[in-house]
């Protein structure tokens, strides 16, 4: 049995990926374990007097609250998951749960070309994907 790790930044938007990450988990009978990641980087480009402390604290109940609603998601489907909430750099905590989880398999899934939130390009997620094989050992599917 193997564990996939399918990061998500929730909404209608990660439908899609998560509904991907639940359908291969459930063919596998593979664990499945949701990935959200609070990244703070956009505070760096305003110039507001904000206290980084609550906007994380703030972020992470989103992530969790998003989380909970993929774990509904798989429920619904018939399929258990759990989920992590990290804080960092996308890409690089990424890469970090995918190894502490032990992931077998991490799902990425394409967001909208025009999302201004995504943090990789379309161009970019295959790159990302071949990152991640390459640093961790750790397949990567890319789901559309």
């Amino acid at each position: 049995m193997g564990k996939i790790l399918c990061p998500t930044r929730g909404g209608e938007a990660s439908y899609r990926t998560q509904d991907a990450a639940i359908a291969m988990a459930r063919q596998q009978g593979d664990e499945l374990v949701f990935l959200y990641v609070v990244d703070l980087d956009f505070l760096n480009k305003t110039e507001r007097a904000v206290r980084p402390d609550v906007v994380a604290e703030e972020m992470r109940h989103l992530g969790e609250f998003l989380l909970s609603m993929a774990q509904e998601r798989a429920r619904n489907q018939g399929w258990d998951a759990e989920y992590v909430v990290r804080e960092g750099d996308v890409a690089t905590e990424i890469k970090a749960a995918a190894v502490e989880e032990g992931a077998t398999v991490v799902v990425l899934g394409q967001a909208a070309p025009d999302d201004p939130t995504c943090a990789f390009a379309p161009e970019g997620l295959l790159r990302f994907a071949q990152e991640i094989e390459n640093e961790t050992g750790i397949e990567a599917r890319v789901v559309c």
